[in-house]
């Protein structure tokens, strides 16, 4: 019977900050021009294409979108890298980066699964198995993923905006204490409106599930916490603000 060597799915073995600096060397040496593999692997540090190392680098820059092949036996740096390279906006750099870190098909999947945050080593490697990687090399694969999504500080981004909503939120006047307000004949008195807390980054604490926790990304690598009940009301939250305005804003930001 003929043994059939199992592969590994295709996917980056390097770690997306990695990816940058190997391709900023390409696009130093040779700019966005189509240029033949083996020198593109020479501008890489490689004697030469056929080297395995250079072909498991040249293949971690396709598999991130940061090469491309316009022909046969070419490579060029993609226009993305270029405008990440030039952009005066961070919110564009940004989102090319998100960009990067979604374009491998394993990296996608993992990152669909992964709602809020990353699990533990040992999860991600079950999952990577699952995904077919061969257990002796889901290890190295582990740590590349939870480097680039570290780089691309994709869970901060989606703590930030999930914060920004809810602050965002238009507001209703509240009524005044002891007054009822006017209902039509024959209509029941609705609840008072509550503000729905985006899902994303926001678990229930585990010491009362009436409680969720939205986490806070704040300068200088610091990290606050906000605890608040449900239901979340909007008047809720114009005394949330008003109390920090009054209350916590001490120093001014100096970022």
């Amino acid at each position: 019977m003929n043994d059939v060597r199992r592969k590994s799915p295709r996917a980056p073995t390097l770690a997306l900050p990695d990816a940058l600096d190997r391709v900023e060397k390409v696009y130093a040496a040779e700019g966005r021009h189509a240029t033949p593999t083996e020198i593109v692997a020479q501008a890489l540090g490689y004697k030469s294409a056929t080297n395995g190392s250079a072909a498991q680098t040249i293949a971690s820059l396709r598999y991130y979108g940061l090469l491309e092949r316009p022909k046969e036996g070419f490579l060029a740096v993609s226009k993305d890298y270029e405008n990440y390279k030039f952009s005066p906006e961070e919110s564009q750099k940004q989102a090319l980066v998100i960009g990067w870190l979604r374009t491998p098909a394993i990296f996608s999947a993992l990152l669909e699964k992964y709602d809020g945050r990353l699990p533990s080593d040992a999860t991600i490697r079950f999952d990577l198995i699952g995904l077919g990687f061969l257990p002796s090399g889901a290890d190295a694969y582990v740590s590349v993923f939870r480097r680039s999504v570290e780089f691309a500080r994709f869970y901060d981004r989606a703590s930030e905006q999930s914060v920004e909503d809810l602050l965002a939120l238009p507001t209703t006047p509240e009524q005044p204490t002891g007054q009822q307000p006017e209902v039509a004949t024959g209509t029941q008195p609705q609840p008072p409106h509550a503000v729905h807390v985006p899902h994303v980054a926001a678990p229930v604490a585990a010491h009362n599930p009436g409680v969720i926790r939205l986490p806070v990304r704040l300068p200088k690598e610091r990290m606050a916490w906000l605890e608040l009940p449900i239901p979340f009301y909007e008047a809720d939250k114009e005394r949330l603000k008003a109390y920090i305005d009054m209350q916590l804003a001490d120093d001014p930001d100096d970022e």
